[in-house]
């Protein structure tokens, strides 16, 4: 996938933060409202959920086309300031949901002054919602979203890979990490949220196998769950 041409290097004020932005602070505050209000209407779907588990990732996405599931909002500010102090030219996002983590990246590259944030998702809802809310917020022209299966879309991606964030369905974050593995060079960034989830365990165990080229920790994220960030040391 080629993306549009490079523009210009984009002038800041020094002390701009976009997440400051009203319009980019007033979504975040609405979307994460919504998202805390879902909480209870998930855990009583939570038999419902667990019967999806052997669906298709596409059927799973379709069930779950009304609901956030996001990071929480330390987590957007710690791919924020990881994205800031790494200054990836291009952060890839597995999984943008209705793109909390997606605002929170892009924020951090339009902050930059440079960098792109290519995004992925299954469900049509979704991706209309969060087009709409990345131009409402004015940071649509640091985002492009790849719409379908990512293990179809992601490989059409012809470029170097910076920073890269897995928050989709779990068992696909290796496969995915292997899909990009010749993208990535030493000193990139790989974040897995939610890596208590069972479906994690494959993933876990081959980043944290020094064997496979990464330096690898894992951190509490909320109460119950963790994420765990890696570094690719080699490849």
């Amino acid at each position: 996938m080629r993306l549009k041409s490079k523009p210009p290097p984009r002038t800041l004020d020094p002390m701009t933060v976009t997440l400051r932005d009203s319009r980019v602070a007033e979504a975040l505050d609405r979307m994460f409202a919504e998202a805390k209000k879902q909480t209870p209407l998930l855990r009583d779907r939570q038999d419902e959920l667990e019967r999806l588990s052997s669906a298709s990732a596409q059927e799973r996405a379709d069930a779950m086309s009304e609901f956030y599931i996001p990071v929480t909002p330390e987590a957007g500010r710690l791919l924020y300031s990881l994205v800031r102090a790494t200054r990836p030219a291009t952060v890839v996002e597995f999984g943008m949901s209705f793109g909390i983590s997606t605002i929170h990246l892009a924020s951090a590259v339009r902050d930059n002054g440079s960098g792109h944030v290519v995004t992925t998702e299954l469900a049509a809802t979704k991706i209309a919602a969060a087009k709409k809310t990345f131009t409402d917020t004015g940071l649509d022209d640091v985002i492009t979203v790849l719409e379908g299966d990512a293990l179809s879309t992601l490989p059409t991606l012809d470029r170097p890979v910076d920073f890269l964030l897995l928050d989709g369905w779990k068992e696909l974050y290796l496969p995915v990490l292997q899909l990009l593995e010749s993208q990535l060079s030493p000193g990139t960034l790989i974040l897995a949220d939610n890596t208590e989830m069972a479906g994690t365990k494959p993933y876990l165990d081959y980043v944290r196998n020094v064997e496979n080229g990464y330096l690898s920790v894992n951190f509490l994220a909320r109460d119950a769950d963790s994420m765990e960030i890696s570094c690719r040391v080699d490849n």
